[in-house]
């Protein structure tokens, strides 16, 4: 049966899925895109347009259904981000027919989505969670009482995502009062009117970080989980809380990997038996003994493409499920590999675990690199990347966060 892919972003995790694309099928997903962004700007591997109205939920539409008009055949819709997610889950009747998606609920996507309503409808669920409370930036002045350092968030990601501020974070690390209060006001005057997460900080650095992928099929069973450990986030201001280097299968922590992903299968299957990938960020509290869940992304993560390394590519799982509607074998993916964004150099210098930080080396000749793809050969991406791995260099040598 012929298909076409056609992926909503242009970020990196918009590359990488077109990137399985072309290395399960060898043909080239098309983009749609707000944004110019260099990850995906001189691919040979993709087709991409840009419309500045995507993020109009009427528009978004309309260029979606203009897409599927030109194809008979089906298409599968890819998105890459929340917001794209919402407007598929709120417009699903209005989606022409041979458009093929994850059909998510509304309101248990807003529950995933809105890290509020994750917290406060899931508190009585399998899952632990960090010592959470919720600030209303329209009316409340009373700060919770969580000590230093703390963690702040938006409480909405897809309003958060729209305002655009000098020091924008996706996570603030906050070491005193005075970073507290000019936190507060800079997203008060961003523009920004939902609530904020205030969230205990948990002790350790990177690396008692974690990382799980899960796919949901469209029988609602999961049938794909990884369990990674990360040794590395990302470090400039709006990339930290993503992991630019991860080992699956790894763990240098006591903590019960087995027991912690049939918890995770647990809350899938009987919280949101929802068809999709899913990812979960946690982190190791090494005082309860315990993995704490952060928060659990409706739809595959910005380093989600290491479970392609593991044989699970990305793509080929939802073209198998939701196209061909196959019966999809339970894929527990517990082999060693790695995945890094950033270059060897920082990978020595900036991971604090030395047991983490050695396997990584022993793994690296093996590594899996989200955006270097050998058959995406264009001179301007390849002066970009070098580029860009340099750059790291910069980002960390400049970061305020701490560990």
């Amino acid at each position: 049966m012929e298909f076409q892919v056609l992926i909503l972003g242009s970020d990196a995790n918009a590359y990488y899925m077109a990137r399985c694309t072309y290395e399960a099928y060898q043909k080239k997903a098309h983009l749609l895109a707000k944004d110019r962004l260099s990850f995906t700007k001189y691919s040979n591997i993709l087709t991409i347009e840009y419309h500045d109205d995507l993020w109009e939920e009427e528009k978004c539409i309309k260029r979606i259904n203009e897409y599927l008009e030109k194809n008979s055949c089906p298409v599968l819709i890819v998105s890459t981000n929340e917001t794209y997610s919402m407007f598929l889950a709120k417009n699903k009747d209005k989606i022409f027919s041979n458009g093929v998606f994850f059909q998510q609920d509304e309101k248990i996507l807003h529950s995933l989505t809105n890290k509020e309503q994750f917290y406060k409808t899931y508190k009585k669920s399998v899952l632990q969670f960090p010592k959470t409370y919720y600030f209303d930036i329209k009316k409340d002045t009373l700060y919770p009482d969580l000590g230093f350092p703390l963690i702040i968030k938006p409480a909405n990601v897809i309003l958060y995502n729209h305002v655009s501020f000098e020091g924008k974070k996706k996570i603030y690390q906050i070491h005193n009062q005075k970073e507290l209060d000019s936190v507060i006001q800079n997203i008060k005057n961003s523009g920004y009117q939902d609530r904020l997460i205030f969230q205990e900080f948990i002790p350790g650095d990177d690396s008692y970080l974690f990382d799980s992928v899960v796919y949901v099929d469209r029988h609602k069973k999961v049938k794909v989980i990884s369990f990674a450990q990360i040794g590395l986030q990302e470090r400039s201001k709006n990339m930290v809380g993503n992991a630019a280097t991860l080992i699956n299968g790894f763990n240098t922590f006591d903590g019960n990997v087995e027991e912690m992903k049939k918890t995770i299968i647990e809350f899938m299957e009987n919280n949101i038996a929802m068809n999709g990938f899913y990812e979960f960020d946690l982190k190791y509290n090494c005082k309860k003994k315990v993995f704490e869940v952060l928060e659990i992304n409706a739809r595959q993560g910005r380093c989600s493409y290491y479970i392609s390394a593991l044989g699970c590519n990305l793509i080929e799982t939802m073209v198998r499920d939701l196209i061909f509607k196959e019966t999809l074998e339970y894929k527990d993916l517990k082999e060693e590999v790695l995945l890094s964004f950033v270059p060897k150099n920082i990978v020595k210098t900036y991971i604090k675990n030395t047991a983490f930080q050695k396997e990584a080396l022993r793994l690296w000749k093996k590594r899996v690199s989200p955006m270097e793809c050998k058959k995406d050969k264009n001179i301007k991406r390849f002066f970009m990347i070098k580029k860009r791995l340099h750059h790291y260099k910069v980002e960390y040598e400049n970061s305020d966060w701490e560990e």
